[in-house]
């Protein structure tokens, strides 16, 4: 009991540090259209390597060892993983592909001014849904191109749309994630994508080959909420069977992914910080790969 009572103080205290709102002044959340403007498209781009924060200090080892004193080796049930940003990444800068699209259409813009002009009309409140992704998303992504491209062309639209649904926009972020996955659900361990995305995330899943690495999917557009609403873990811990308690979330947004994934009760580490590789992750839980 002394034990668990030392553990527990200090993962108060952690929790306590990790908790605090930091300023986001000029950040915006990943989406199916969003990337940095930076040319790099490697995983090392979306996921930036830091040390780890003094784990041992901070009592997270010690929380890791309390969940496997009460849990058993294996410390969550359920894996959820964030897609964009962590389980895949756009292959091209966004601006670069709606340039390159655009100029058969006479869009004029500088890669620049397009990223600019992207930035400000995905800041602004979206009045026609409290929901940016509905359904398929079309009304909203015609607004976002519209505006950043200054050509309504619905020609256009529709190219720079279906772009998004082919694997030649995307690329996985963890080359070793599918073997991880598979040891993850040999050993018992449920996985679950949980993202803000509109209705095509499924056909890009299957475009990258890897829709079946998962039990469920859980999409805002579906689910009818984004996050950091904790409605949409909480259905992912629905879909696969088990309690928020027993999952832990992996995400890239401190905001959507970590603070989200706590309100609902679920675990949760930060990707390219807490986390660096799903090897990592799965090792966290307690499965060797």
């Amino acid at each position: 009991m002394a034990l668990i009572a030392s553990t527990q103080t200090k993962l108060c205290r952690f929790l306590t540090k990790t908790l605090r709102p930091i300023s986001f002044i000029g950040s915006m959340p990943p989406d199916p259209f969003y990337c940095s403007f930076s040319s790099s498209s490697s995983a090392a781009a979306v996921a930036p390597q830091r040390e780890p924060m003094g784990f041992d200090l901070l009592g997270v080892k010690d929380y890791e060892d309390y969940r496997r004193s009460r849990y058993g080796e294996i410390s969550h049930k359920g894996l959820l993983v964030d897609a964009v940003g962590t389980l895949l990444a756009p292959s091209q800068p966004m601006a670069q592909i709606y340039r390159e699209i655009g100029e058969k259409y006479g869009v004029q813009y500088s890669e620049a001014e397009i990223l600019n002009r992207y930035r400000r009309a995905y800041a602004q409140p979206w009045g026609r849904s409290r929901l940016r992704y509905v359904n398929d998303g079309r009304p909203f992504w015609q607004y976002i191109v519209s505006s950043s491209t200054g050509c309504s062309d619905s020609q256009y639209f529709e190219e720079l749309y279906n772009y998004y649904t082919t694997d030649k926009a995307w690329h996985l972020c963890d080359p070793e994630a599918e073997k991880v996955f598979e040891a993850l659900r040999k050993a018992g361990v449920k996985v679950a994508v949980v993202s803000n995305f509109d209705t095509r995330l499924r056909p890009v899943l299957r475009a990258l080959n890897c829709d079946h690495w998962f039990d469920a999917v859980a999409v805002s557009a579906e689910v009818e909420a984004e996050k950091p609403n904790p409605t949409i873990f909480l259905k992912a811990c629905e879909l696969l069977g088990i309690n928020p308690e027993d999952a832990v979330h992996v995400g890239d947004d401190r905001r959507n992914d970590i603070w989200g994934a706590r309100d609902a009760g679920c675990d949760a580490w930060l990707w390219g910080s807490d986390v660096h590789s799903f090897k990592e992750v799965a090792q966290r839980i307690g499965v060797q790969v």
